[in-house]
């Protein structure tokens, strides 16, 4: 054959190919969507997960009944190979906490101290408040403005991660300059008097100082007062302290590969919450969507080429221990690990997956272009619930070290019209996800998952 005639060949059967992967799953495909849309099972599990046993940041006794029950529920679904893989976690304890301002008047102020927040003394700390919204007006206050004072970062809101390195690095930006306390605006776009809580990183080499978040009306009353320079003094209190780590676990089962068990497409979330709210969409709703995929794949008689196991990792919220633990307990079986899939970003509705690492490309890198081409031909197959659209980029934090070691990642994402307004706060309840998009997330992760393990070419 000569080269010009092997071309051609080659350009006409390359899209061939890439139609018979959608053309070849559609009818088993349309029998998972089927089933997910009219399931009311998965709804009713993550109802029980939410209001019976609730809120459960490591440490708590909650998140014990919910690995518990979560084993019970994969084995009461016919999943094989249930486990629990051991994990010490981080207990921090948030104890009694409140901000009262006291000039230019006393008026108590909506908090919620940051995840791993050290306390304030006994009898707590009352100081002058210093209003910067960035970095760059932090630093230009310098020790002379900062040192001694309550420092509050009044960030606009942008995205969650732009926004969000003012609650992670600030404390400890500010303690460098000698700040005692630091306050931020909750990280989210919604004005509701409600705190959002969350994580935050101390730099090791700098003074740990107390830290929370205000309610967003109130950081922006304080930044009223600060522009129009009128003193400003808080009364902060928080009881918040570290106690040894806990006993925890991350839970998984599995429909084992008809042909080559050994090889695994992993999905899940974390089970972990906040020790607010009843983590209904972070991360329940991605935790029980991934969970009853399976069960329903398992429900309809099908068992793909490949091992399918979904996990629910621990502690995602305040140390990433969960992940970690999983990636220790693989070990060079890593190598084996031909997709991970994390949901962990609510279950609004769904409307795609990103995709991305793979070949030691890391966490958030684009994915193999003929890889991201397979991807894309099973997202068609999503396109009847609106979830079809496949993006570069792609992966979660629990899923992050098993990426950072090449394994191809991919994250299913919804329209997140709401989810930074509940997060990581009290209004994280079930009645915040919706039934219907829930059923069609379930649906998403069922056939994304079941074709990745099923189809005869292996991702890269």
């Amino acid at each position: 054959m000569t080269p010009m005639r092997f071309l051609t060949l080659a350009l006409l059967c390359a899209p061939a190919f890439a139609a018979d992967l959608t053309d070849q799953y559609k009818p088993i495909a349309d029998k998972i969507i089927d089933a997910a849309l009219a399931d009311n099972d998965g709804y009713a599990k993550l109802a029980y997960l939410c209001d019976r046993i609730g809120a459960r940041l490591a440490g708590m006794p909650s998140l014990e009944r919910a690995i518990e029950w979560s084993a019970a529920t994969m084995k009461a679904d016919g999943l094989s190979n249930v486990r629990v893989i051991p994990v010490k976690v981080p207990k921090w304890v948030r104890g009694q906490e409140s901000v009262q301002l006291i000039e230019p008047y006393a008026k108590p102020l909506h908090m919620l101290g940051l995840g791993m927040s050290v306390g304030t003394p006994p009898g707590g700390i009352t100081g002058d408040v210093v209003v910067v919204e960035d970095f760059d007006q932090l630093e230009k206050l310098g020790t002379a403005g900062v040192r001694g004072k309550i420092v509050l970062f009044n960030e606009k809101w942008v995205n969650y991660g732009a926004t969000g390195q003012y609650r992670r690095a600030g404390p400890s930006r500010a303690a460098k300059l000698g700040a005692v306390a630091l306050l931020i605006r909750s990280v989210t776009p919604l004005a509701m008097q409600i705190p959002h809580t969350g994580t935050l990183d101390y730099d090791e080499a700098q003074p740990k100082i107390p830290a929370a978040a205000l309610s967003v009306e109130d950081a922006l009353m304080l930044g009223r007062f600060a522009a129009n320079h009128v003193p400003i003094k808080v009364h902060l209190e928080m009881a918040a302290h570290m106690d040894p780590d806990a006993d925890s676990g991350d839970v998984m089962a599995e429909i084992p590969g008809r042909e080559h068990p050994e090889e695994i497409v992993v999905i899940g979330g974390h089970i972990d919450s906040w020790d607010v709210g009843r983590g209904a969409q972070d991360d329940g709703s991605g935790i029980i969507a991934s969970l009853q995929a399976v069960a329903l794949i398992k429900k309809l008689g099908l068992q793909p080429r490949r091992t399918l196991r979904v996990v629910f990792w621990v502690n995602e919220e305040n140390g990433g221990r969960g992940g970690e633990a999983y990636r220790a307990w693989v070990g060079d079986q890593v190598k084996n690990h031909v997709a991970a899939i994390e949901m962990d970003g609510g279950a609004e509705a769904p409307r795609g997956f990103g995709f991305g690492g793979g070949m030691g490309r890391g966490r958030g890198a684009v994915g193999d272009p003929h890889s991201m081409e397979l991807v894309k031909q099973i997202g068609v197959l999503l396109n009847r619930i609106g979830a079809g659209e496949v993006t570069p980029g792609g992966g979660g934090s629990d899923i992050g070290p098993l990426t950072r070691d090449g394994v191809p990642s991919l994250g299913e994402r919804s329209i997140g019209t709401h989810y930074f307004d509940w997060h990581h706060t009290e209004t994280d309840t079930l009645d915040k996800v919706d039934p219907e998009d829930f059923r069609k997330s379930v649906a998403a992760m069922a056939v994304m998952s079941y074709v990745l393990a099923d189809m005869p070419e292996k991702l890269k």
